[in-house]
């Protein structure tokens, strides 16, 4: 399968065309995945009237008996103001997920919240529904499936005349679409295409209308970087910005608009931001920015018109590195989505991955291999972006860290992080003289044999087994 020639690992019927190749056809498969996990992901809308005077509360776990008197007082409280307390405060504990546990096991819970939906006082329907829409926010699927008897009233509010109330009602049919199937196939027979249809019609906002119009323009102009810049409203836009390119209706008319270059220059700000201001709430408009970029970089007009190029590299890398370390200590959960972008950065980009190696930012990169397995996953990727460019590139990643960094990823267990340990070490040894018998000195063949049973790592493992034995 593999043969040395002259000092060279090359391999035989496997060439590095045919790894490119594959590796393509591979990141393909994930952006397309990535792009519609995007689409489905969950959000959770709150007023913001109302979470600025809940600043400083705190949320607690509810027990059986104050639920309970939360539902009594709801139900037959004198007054309505006395109704909407209790529900305010259910909303409130619902907002923990061991409360949500408790209501859904408590029996009659949700059939009390769906008469307060289905009343005639128009208060108390909103904070029943934001009860629910609480309730449709939560990780657990059994959650989602108690709010089974509300979707019918919500989904009947759809062509009511409340803007707000009728985006609450989406926001939770949205968020329950997502975690479950028995959801889906309830609301089907009820009807909720035609429901949706309908709504889209009546605003006039399908994602052709919204990119024949002025208003991706508009959008991009109100985040430009710069003082004037407003957080709040720059989140939202940028939210939507973010669900137009995942619809990838016409992703080439907003390259071709600036988005590419408004992008990267906000993302340069918000590098400088993070730095200057703590606890800003800046994450919440630096993952929409991030996801935009990453989703725009898969587009074939971005190369076309020199989107990477545009991004002015060195500037744009060392301002994700920011980023990343920002994530690292604020919002370890946004790590991904800065890899993600650094992978798509470097995946057709000899520049950027030459401003990796000049800024020496491949040490602080493999310094995350150690904080989830889905990091490292991503980071790998990136290194074989990197080792991929050529036998330069690999002169500089090789031995270093990455020697022992790959011997103490392949001794792990996920065979995703190994599967992509083994590509990279396959690229290495076909650009780095000696590489494999560097590898074979530091027990690299027993780490192999670790794996030879596993079925999705066989082929990788035999064809790096025979590199390291006879190169």
């Amino acid at each position: 399968m593999w043969s040395g020639r002259r000092g060279l690992l090359r391999p035989l019927g496997c060439g590095v065309e045919e790894l490119r190749c594959r590796r393509r056809e591979r990141e393909a498969a994930l952006r397309k995945a990535r792009r519609e996990q995007q689409l489905v992901s969950k959000r959770l809308l709150r007023d913001e009237a109302t979470e600025e005077a809940e600043e400083g509360c705190v949320v607690v776990i509810l027990g059986e008996a104050e639920i309970q008197e939360f539902l009594r007082l709801a139900q037959r409280g004198i007054e309505e103001k006395e109704r909407e307390r209790a529900l305010v405060s259910l909303r409130r504990g619902l907002q923990h997920p061991e409360t949500q546990q408790i209501f859904i096991r408590l029996e009659g819970s949700i059939r009390t919240l769906v008469g307060l939906l289905t009343s005639n006082q128009a208060l108390l329907q909103l904070e029943a529904a934001r009860c629910l829409h609480e309730l449709s926010h939560s990780e657990q699927s059994a959650v989602a499936e108690a709010c089974l008897p509300a979707t019918s009233y919500l989904l009947t509010y759809l062509s009511g005349h409340s803007s707000d109330f009728i985006e609450l009602c989406l926001y939770t049919l949205g968020n329950l679409i997502v975690e479950s199937e028995a959801v889906r196939r309830q609301l089907l027979p009820q009807g909720i295409v035609p429901a949706l249809a309908a709504c889209i019609q009546s605003s006039a906002s399908t994602d052709s209308s919204v990119l024949g119009s002025t208003l991706p323009q508009h959008i991009l102009q109100l985040l430009q970087p710069g003082p004037k810049l407003n957080l709040g409203v720059a989140v939202e836009f940028a939210w939507c910005l973010h669900y137009i390119i995942c619809s990838q209706v016409n992703n080439a008319l907003l390259i071709t608009q600036g988005a590419l270059t408004t992008l990267g220059l906000l993302l340069l700000d918000l590098a400088v931001a993070v730095q200057r201001t703590k606890n800003a709430g800046l994450e919440l408009l630096v993952c929409p920015v991030v996801r935009c970029l990453s989703n725009l970089l898969t587009e074939a007009a971005a190369e076309t018109v020199g989107g990477p190029v545009h991004l002015r590299d060195e500037r744009v890398v060392a301002a994700l590195f920011i980023l990343l370390q920002f994530f690292l200590q604020e919002q370890p959960s946004l790590l991904p989505e800065g890899l993600w972008l650094l992978n798509n950065l470097t995946a057709n980009s000899p520049s950027f991955c030459t401003s990796l190696i000049s800024l020496d930012l491949i040490e602080p990169l493999l310094h995350l291999l150690s904080v989830s397995n889905v990091v490292s996953v991503l980071v790998l990727t990136v290194l074989c972006n990197v080792a991929e460019k050529g036998p330069a590139y690999c002169q500089h990643l090789w031995p270093g860290l990455l020697l022992p960094t790959l011997l103490d990823t392949l001794a792990l267990s996920d065979t995703e992080v190994v599967g992509q340990s083994l590509e990279l070490l396959q690229l290495l040894f076909l650009y780095q003289p000696g590489a494999a018998q560097a590898f074979l000195q530091q027990s690299g063949l027993q780490a192999l044999q670790r794996h030879e049973e596993v079925a999705q790592l066989q082929d990788r493992v035999h064809a790096l087994q025979q590199t390291a034995l006879h190169g």
